[in-house]
């Protein structure tokens, strides 16, 4: 079972923040350590702004054992976008934040969210009208959770 969770108008003040924030989403779910926030914002330091997947886009995660207790999901759509250095996704509103307890179910979470990112979720995120519906799009972009 993924858990689900949404933020709205979440202040951040750079990439770092913003990564935190998503982060902490999980944690209020239950299904990641208090460290995962930290772990995500090293994979940015250690890797560069890969996590920007799109347009305005990132997609927030560390290593199962970096923290991961449960299998989950949270959207964090920012007050004010920030920029993560990326030369052609900048700046980032939406974050899509997810942790797992295996590497096995981290691929399958990806493939999950890779499917109905194609699907148009981003763009349906963006529309939503507040936190509600923010969660709400993302319980049915992956119907299984």
């Amino acid at each position: 079972m993924t858990e689900i969770g949404a933020r709205d108008a979440v202040v951040a003040a750079d990439w770092r923040a913003a990564v935190r924030e998503a982060a902490v989403a999980l944690v209020e779910l239950g299904v990641a350590g208090p460290g995962y926030p930290d772990a995500c914002v090293e994979v940015v330091e250690r890797n560069g702004p890969y996590i920007v997947l799109t347009k305005g886009l990132a997609l927030v995660h560390a290593r199962p054992e970096d923290g991961g207790q449960g299998v989950g999901v949270a959207v964090t759509r920012l007050a004010t976008p920030v920029e993560f250095g990326h030369p052609d996704n900048d700046p980032v509103d939406l974050l899509l934040a997810f942790c797992t307890t295996d590497p096995d179910a981290h691929v399958a979470s990806l493939s999950r969210l890779a499917r109905a990112l194609s699907a148009g979720l981003a763009d349906r995120l963006r529309a939503a009208a507040d936190q509600d519906a923010l969660a709400t799009e993302l319980k049915e972009a992956l119907p299984d959770a």
